[in-house]
């Protein structure tokens, strides 16, 4: 129902519909990937530090 509100609201025939709801998702997929997922995983997910504490970066592990 809601969906059919949506492409009634669209201008054109029904090709140029077609058109816009493609680009509409391909712009929504977009920001998604390059924008909202890596915003979350940074504030709500954080990657752990791989250093250890304690260690001297100038050191080498090998003697």
């Amino acid at each position: 129902m809601m969906y059919a509100a949506l492409w009634r609201a669209l201008p054109g025939p029904w090709p140029v519909r077609l058109a816009i709801v493609l680009a509409l998702l391909a712009v929504t997929a977009y920001l998604l990937v390059f924008h909202v997922y890596p915003w979350v995983m940074q504030s709500f997910f954080p990657t752990p530090d791989p250093t250890f504490a304690g260690s001297d970066p100038g050191s080498s592990a090998h003697a």
